[in-house]
């Protein structure tokens, strides 16, 4: 400053008086230039000290568009209040609850937009109007985005990875990568800006670094997105676990499908050419596992097919199977002990065979032999029975008492023989009180017709000896006492005709009758006694086995009861 003149110099004197005598800003600098970042809170820095008589009236803050428009923000009067403007409504407020002492202006949330020139103006009085100005520049954080591509083995150039970015001042992308390739960046109107990267897919590209590199003055350093090549291709495979020298009776024998591919194959197929996989073979995943020892049969090419959303791929490998010598002495031992066991099975079979056979003949035989003989017990018994009829049959006699001694016996021997034979004669002669004389009767009880053949076969009974007679009345007596039957003495008096009298009594006029059943000429006189008691079984057993109807004696029915007659032969 030369001349005091000199308008410049005079101006700035004049306000270095005036604001030194009327008051000064303690802040903001009269230059100042702050950087905010979009999103975040934006703090104007204001504060007026007045000098002594002075007072601050008025706070306001106003904007400056880069287009020169200008407008008004907040208001605090200190009679009138606060007042907000719309466009800033709810966006700024005063930090100090008293903006006329404190009149700092907060941003809460900086858009792109606020980048301006902002004013803030303090009236005094009655000093009048102080101003200060801040320039605001609003920084956006650049915001990043990566896109991999997933590649394929033998596709043409293609994009392999697109990185984005958004940003103020807008951001730089480049990438850090040691794949070759080409790069194309591209802006879009609402300020994107987009880089991507085009290779040819290679399966020597899996995995390969491809990094997005963002570039913005708000960073210290550059934002890395990070990135690995993924390249698909069909699998290798390759079988392992065949050394060469597999043997017979090997244990714990395996083959395994390695598959190199991505994405790593998920499938694995094991066939054999030439035929099916051997039995006891398990599969376990891309393992294929003999879960017995190795046999010759074993042999072969064996073939895995691995397989994953790209291709398949198989491999092969050709098992050989050696024979030592200890396996082909174990084979040679268990052939032997197989002819061994199988021949003594077979020598069992033919003994058993034989065995079974003989004890058939002999069962056979010995039937045969039960057989004829029980024919013959049967003719024998038959001949005996034949016999016995023919014997009873011809020793029927007229006399009443030994008559009616045979007929029990025919009758009680019947149920013995399980077939009761009926009375082969039933002539009964009885003695009537009215003096009737003796009349014969055949089996049925009626008058006999033929008179001759019962005197022939009564004279033939007398002719029998006096050995016999007794020797039959004891055998009857005793079948009659075994059977436990008594005879009824009254059979006769109930009947109609008169009734017989069967054994010895009393007569109706008081007279002894005749004995027909007790004793006859020559008899002694303890037999006649006899006769007597045998005499009242007889008549029950008669009772239990005949019946009298219209005047004549019937034997009663029964179901094994086989009737003879007098003429008939027992054959």
């Amino acid at each position: 400053m030369e001349k005091m003149s000199n308008p410049t110099c005079f101006a700035l004197l004049l306000m270095a008086v005036i604001a030194h005598v009327c008051g000064e800003f303690i802040q903001p600098p009269p230059f100042l230039a702050l950087r905010s970042f979009a999103g975040e809170e934006t703090r104007l820095p204001c504060e007026f000290k007045p000098q002594d008589g002075d007072r601050v009236i008025q706070v306001t803050w106003s904007t400056e568009k880069n287009n020169g428009v200008k407008e008004q923000i907040i208001t605090r009067h200190m009679t009138e209040g606060l007042q907000e403007f719309p466009n800033f409504a709810g966006r700024v407020r005063f930090a100090s609850s008293d903006p006329i002492k404190e009149s700092t202006l907060l941003i809460l949330n900086t858009k792109e937009s606020d980048q301006a020139t902002y004013t803030c103006h303090i009236s005094t009085f009655p000093s009048g109007n102080f101003e200060r100005q801040i320039i605001i520049t609003v920084w956006r954080i650049p915001i990043s985005t990566l896109e991999p591509v997933i590649l394929q083995e033998g596709q043409s150039f293609k994009v392999a990875a697109t990185c984005r970015a958004i940003g103020l001042p807008p951001p730089r992308l480049s990438w850090d990568t040691d794949v070759p390739g080409q790069i194309q960046n591209r802006s879009s109107e609402d300020r994107v800006i987009t880089s991507q990267y085009f290779l040819h897919p290679l399966r020597s590209m899996n995995g390969r670094k491809l990094d997005c590199l963002v570039w913005h003055p708000a960073l210290a350093q550059p934002h890395r997105l990070s990135n690995l090549l993924v390249v698909h291709f069909p699998p290798d495979a390759v079988i392992s676990g065949y050394d060469q020298n597999w043997s017979i009776n090997r244990q714990g024998a395996e083959l395994k499908c390695e598959g190199v591919g991505n994405p790593q194959p998920h499938n694995f197929t094991w066939t054999r050419k030439g035929g099916s996989l051997p039995k006891e073979v398990s599969l376990e995943g891309n393992r294929l596992i003999f879960t017995r020892p190795l046999n010759k049969t074993d042999e072969g090419v064996y073939e895995c097919e691995a397989r994953n959303t790209v291709g398949s791929v198989k491999a092969e490998v050709n098992i050989q199977i050696s024979v030592n010598e200890a396996s082909r002495l174990e084979a040679s031992f268990n052939n032997l002990l197989l002819i061994i066991v199988g021949g003594a099975a077979g020598a069992v079979i033919v003994v058993m065979t034989i065995i079974i056979l003989m004890v058939t003949c002999h069962h056979k035989r010995r039937t045969r032999k039960l057989k004829r003989e029980l024919s013959e017990k049967k003719d024998e018994i038959n001949n005996l029975s034949r016999q016995t009829s023919m014997r009873r049959l011809n020793s029927v006699s007229t006399d009443p008492r030994i008559q009616t001694e045979e007929s029990t016996l025919i009758g009680m021997d019947s149920p013995i023989k399980s077939s009761v034979f009926s009375l082969e004669e039933n002539s009964i002669i009885c003695e009537r009180r009215d003096g009737y004389k003796e009349v014969d009767y055949d089996s049925l009880g009626r008058p006999a017709i033929y008179p001759s053949y019962h005197a022939e076969r009564a004279s033939m009974r007398r002719k029998e000896s006096e050995v016999e007679k007794q020797d039959r009345a004891q055998r009857v007596a005793s079948f009659i006492k075994n059977s436990n039957m008594t005879l009824d003495v009254d059979f006769c008096r109930d009947q109609t005709p008169p009734p017989l009298s069967v054994c010895s009594g009393t007569s109706r006029d008081g007279g002894t009758e005749k004995d027909l059943w007790g004793q006859r000429e020559g008899m002694p006189e303890g037999e006649e006694g006899d006769c007597t008691s045998g005499s009242h079984q007889l008549s029950e057993a008669l009772q239990n086995h005949f019946h009298y109807s219209n005047g004549f004696l019937r034997p009663k029915p029964h179901p094994n009861s086989i009737l003879l007659h007098p003429h008939s032969q027992v054959i």
